[in-house]
């Protein structure tokens, strides 16, 4: 299926990010989904690493929406001027995003042309896979069926540091940390995202894990004590473990991704 790339920005009060959406075409008989999709990246990363999973779902008649977290460098130049600010409000940017892309919903494909949504499908790696599930609870979706597709997430156990923190990585965190906002140092947004992990107080929702085998970060039962966090939440999580699903390669998620999606929809 054919589909129109838009660049925008998303804006909050605290922040702002650039973004990227993905408008199928509704050129013949092509169906445009009423599931729509958000994806945000990992520490120190872009939006670049959801790519694959937008352009795999668009495909299929499915919106999209990819934005970068706030004040990482290399997807826009935009500060984070407060860390308190970061950990209050970075998750609401799934709920601006939706609010961006229905308007452009209309713009490019008219009022009436498309289904209304019905069902909202919130993801991303790492960062942005706890990020997402946190957006679950959004006043802005709460009249929507919801599903959060997390990758590479899960809490180590046992771990005295961050892998990020090591002394394999020593040299190579010298350099991420150098493409984030000063606020966004890594000491403390890996401290604050394990103890949000382990506290997380998101109840009742649709969560799928996925988490590769070969993922260094979460480790071999990192995913397993999060999955008991949820689910002593009343949420309902389901998980899978790729053999070869990396931490630094995201991108490569994008098949699971939709073969899960795929099922959980019912799409033929």
């Amino acid at each position: 299926m054919a589909a129109k790339v838009i660049t925008l920005e998303l804006s909050l009060p605290w922040f702002q990010v650039n973004a990227l959406a993905f408008i199928p075409s509704i050129e013949g008989d092509r169906e445009v989904k009423s599931e729509w999709a958000f994806f945000s990246h990992g520490y120190t990363s872009h939006k670049g690493d959801c790519l694959n999973w937008a352009s795999r779902l668009v495909e299929s008649g499915v919106p999209c929406l990819i934005f970068d977290q706030p004040g990482h460098y290399l997807g826009s130049f935009h500060e984070v001027s407060s860390w308190e600010d970061f950990k209050a409000h970075v998750h609401e940017l799934f709920g601006e995003a939706f609010i961006r892309l229905q308007g452009l919903m209309e713009t490019h494909l008219g009022v009436g042309q498309y289904p209304s949504p019905k069902s909202i499908i919130l993801g991303g790696h790492s960062l942005g896979a706890y990020t997402s599930i946190r957006a679950l609870e959004l006043p802005v979706f709460q009249d929507y069926q919801k599903v959060a597709v997390a990758v590479g997430i899960g809490i180590g156990q046992g771990q005295a540091a961050h892998l990020f923190e090591t002394a394999f990585y020593e040299k190579t965190l010298s350099l991420r940390r150098q493409l984030v906002s000063p606020e966004l140092d890594s000491r403390q947004v890996f401290s604050w995202i394990k103890t949000e992990k382990e506290n997380m107080t998101v109840s009742n929702q649709r969560v799928h894990l996925i988490t590769g085998e070969d993922d260094l970060v979460v480790g071999a039962n990192g995913m397993t004590p999060f999955i008991e966090v949820l689910e002593r939440n009343g949420n309902v999580v389901t998980w899978e473990r790729p053999k070869r699903l990396p931490h630094h390669e995201p991108g490569i998620a994008s098949p699971h991704i939709y073969a899960f999606l795929k099922d959980h929809f019912g799409w033929s």
